[in-house]
Formats: structure tokens, C-alpha cells, sequence
């Protein structure tokens, strides 16, 4: 059998290409992935229903600091406003956050209303008997009244402080 003398070169060089085209699909594959990660991991404006189950409120004055859910390791801890017949069990909900901080709360009502956080003028609709998350940036400064809009009810004080 005859045998070219480049025939060595061209056998490492076919391996040599299948890898390079392998580690450029796997550096691809990673690029998708962490892509994914930034653009879907951080905001929950576009969250409706949640089913995660409230813990009971905190406090002795029938107003509360923050009550929160259990967070995953990946997810920092999230306030909870729980509406029972039109009205904030406990208390309204104070909430505190430093300026640039992300603001995060959900609202769990046995009433369909629409939940408005005054001065940001966020709005979202809750159906009875559901959730509704918020999330966005503190980067107004000042105290602000959370409200269950078509009651006229307040449901929670958002402070946000320099």
C-alpha cells in the first residue's frame, strides 16, 4: 500500500479541525446559556400568579416590616402582602428599601382588584383568589402608597430611603 509522505499532516490536521469545531460549539452552547440566564433571570414585571404559600405576618402593632416567603439560594427574599376581604391581613405592609435597591413584593388577594403603587405608577391587575408580582428599581425616593385601586384600600407603605 502506497502512503503519501503529507498523509500524517493531513490525518492531524482532520482532528485537529473536529475539535476546534467541537469547542466552538460547546463555547456557543455556554454563550446561549448565560445569555438565557441575564435576559430571563432578572425581573418579575411580566409574572402574574405565583404558588408559593405565605408565611404569617411578623410584628405586634397590627403593622407589619416585611413578611417573606422562603427564598431559593438563587433568589433573594421577596415581600408578601397577603388581602383577605378587601383588606391587608395584619395591617399595611410597611416596606423598606435603599435607593437602587430592586423592589420586590407579591400580592396574594381573595379579591380581583388592581394593585397600584402610587408614585412609580406601576398597576397590575389581581384576580381573586390569585397573585401578582412586582419588581422594578428604587429609584424614587420617598413614601409611597400601595393600594388596592378600585377599593380605595391601602395595602402596604413603600419607603424608599437615599
Amino acid at each position: 500500500m502506497f502512503t503519501y509522505p503529507d498523509c500524517k499532516y493531513l490525518e492531524s490536521s482532520v482532528v485537529q479541525s473536529r475539535t476546534a469545531r467541537v469547542l466552538i460549539a460547546v463555547a456557543a452552547l455556554v454563550a446561549v446559556v448565560v445569555l438565557f440566564v441575564v435576559l430571563a433571570g432578572g425581573d418579575d414585571d411580566g409574572g402574574s400568579d405565583t404558588t408559593t404559600q405565605a408565611q404569617p405576618a411578623t410584628g405586634t402593632t397590627g403593622t407589619t416590616t416585611r413578611t417573606q416567603e422562603q427564598p431559593t439560594p438563587a433568589e433573594e427574599a421577596v415581600a408578601r402582602i397577603v388581602v383577605e376581604s378587601g383588606q391587608p391581613r395584619g395591617g399595611v405592609e410597611r416596606l423598606s428599601f435603599d435607593s437602587g435597591e430592586r423592589v420586590r413584593f407579591v400580592v396574594r388577594s381573595d379579591v380581583a382588584d388592581e394593585v397600584h403603587v402610587h408614585g412609580y405608577d406601576i398597576s397590575k391587575d389581581v384576580p381573586a383568589g390569585g397573585s401578582v408580582r412586582f419588581g422594578f428599581p428604587a429609584s424614587i425616593e420617598g413614601v409611597f402608597e400601595v393600594e388596592l385601586e378600585g377599593r380605595g384600600v391601602e395595602i402596604a407603605e413603600l419607603r424608599v430611603s437615599p
